[in-house]
């Protein structure tokens, strides 16, 4: 799959939820591995901020994003519209705002969705980089009860739980099986208060710019005439009798569990600040956003470790190349040739296996007691690998061979041993020009990358 960006760029404003304050935010096509990123026009120098997890600072009611150097770079509520983002399969956006946050529209999602929907998508040449989950991810708040747990599957589902001490709002569930029924299922979920909680979150200088037309207000708690009144100058609000616990909405829900699809947006949004789409079950119980984005960090910190995962190597599957293909298209013959078959190759990248034994002839003298792959030989076998990229990008590949020019950056992590299975994931780092291809070579056993490499090749025809 490749990435994509907008088509054109498209804008939003209103009033902020926290600030009050009228906001404009235009959202931007970006260039490939962008990610997205927050630019406050209305402060010198025009900084920006990238949607990372990172870059979290606060996340009271919304989450925040910031520089923790200059407090007053910032840019809240982001997580509506980067889960309108992320759903829409969009990658890479820049996101210009004059303003603190985002504005609060009608609470939810769907503006973005129809704004994206309409000025469409463009896909771009660079491959989609998933973060595949490959074991259980579990992050647990004890005080507040909230779990999240990230369990391995094919495609991105959520199922979220819900569960409040209210009489009006108490146990909820929601599920998203597909991101493609995000904007009909989800999208216009809106945010939701309860008016018990309305006038602390006011002395706590926040939801200026709230009313009951960008949130859920429920009503779960009987109070005096004279306290609803007082709530509603705080907020700039007309005063409202109110003779019966329940939703106090201009506009009746959209679902009967509009709550609970809202916090699954939520998850959705704060999740986004990985950097990079998720293959995997999420099961969310209780969430909020500061445990999402705790979730979020713990990915990115492992990211951070290692930024590329391992490909997934599954032996049952047949090779796209084996190996009596390998041997029509690359020189090498015993005990020179280093990779076994070929099981994933695009136009940008390909992975080849290597699978080392004690009967490799280089264990006699690498060391008698104590056997390891000479590590020049692991970046050989990187080249080999690279060199069946290069070639199967030209026509008449067997009249062609490939040859090493320059090797950078090269590191070696950990040893490799006989009975380890070696997995090469080389990706171009630009394109292909006359005859020579500049890669970025990872070698792996299991999840962990052993040795990685910056090499140079040319491709030059047969005498």
């Amino acid at each position: 799959m490749k990435q994509q960006t907008l088509k054109a760029e498209f804008k939003v404003n209103g009033k902020g939820l926290h600030s009050g304050l009228n906001v404009e935010a235009t959202f931007k096509p970006a260039p490939e591995n962008t990610g997205y990123i927050f630019k406050r026009i209305d402060l010198d120098d025009c900084p920006v901020i990238e949607a990372l997890a990172e870059n979290v600072v606060a996340t009271n009611r919304g989450t925040v994003l910031g520089n923790r150097s200059n407090k007053e770079i910032k840019v809240g509520t982001v997580e509506h519209a980067l889960a309108a983002l992320y759903a829409a399969g969009i990658d890479n956006c820049i996101i210009e705002i004059n303003g603190p946050e985002l504005p609060i529209l009608d609470g939810s999602a769907i503006v973005y969705c129809k704004k994206i929907k309409e000025v469409g998508l463009q896909q771009q040449d660079a491959d989609k980089e998933f973060y595949v989950v490959k074991q259980r991810i579990k992050v647990v708040d004890e005080n507040s009860g909230s779990s999240l747990i990230v369990l391995p599957d094919d495609v991105f589902s959520i199922d979220t739980l819900i569960e409040f001490d209210s009489p009006v709002l108490n146990n909820q569930f929601a599920s998203l099986s597909s991101m493609s029924l995000f904007m009909d299922e989800i999208a216009s979920s809106r945010t939701f208060v309860f008016v018990r909680e309305i006038m602390p979150l006011v002395q706590n200088n926040l939801i200026k710019g709230g009313d009951l037309d960008n949130a859920i207000v429920i009503y779960d708690k009987e109070m005096t005439q004279e306290e609803l009144d007082k709530i509603a100058d705080l907020t700039g609000v007309a005063h409202t009798e109110v003779d019966k616990l329940g939703y106090l909405n201009h506009v009746p829900l959209t679902h009967p569990n509009e709550p609970a699809r809202h916090k699954l947006l939520d998850v959705i949004g704060d999740l986004a600040l990985i950097g990079r789409p998720l293959k995997g079950r999420i099961i969310a119980t209780r969430p909020g956003h500061t445990i999402n984005t705790n979730l979020a960090n713990k990915i990115r910190k492992e990211l951070r470790y290692q930024n590329v995962q391992a490909p997934v190597y599954d032996p049952n599957i047949p090779p796209v190349m084996d190996i009596n293909r390998i041997r029509e298209l690359l020189p090498h013959r015993y005990p020179m040739q280093l990779v076994d078959k070929v099981i994933e190759i695009s136009q940008n990248y390909i992975v080849g296996i290597k699978n080392v034994t004690s009967n490799e002839p280089f264990f006699q003298g690498h060391f008698p007691e104590e056997p390891v792959m000479p590590g020049v030989l692991q970046i050989e076998a990187m080249a080999q690998v690279g060199g069946l990229l290069v070639l199967s990008g030209v026509d008449e590949p067997e009249r062609y061979s490939t040859y090493f020019m320059k090797i950078d950056n090269v590191k070696f992590r950990q040893k490799v041993v006989p009975g380890d299975t070696l997995i090469f994931h080389i990706s171009f780092m630009s394109p292909l020009r006359r005859g020579c291809a500049i890669m970025k070579g990872y070698a792996f056993v299991g999840e962990k990358i052993v040795s990685e490499a910056e090499f140079m090749a040319q491709i030059i025809k047969n005498k």
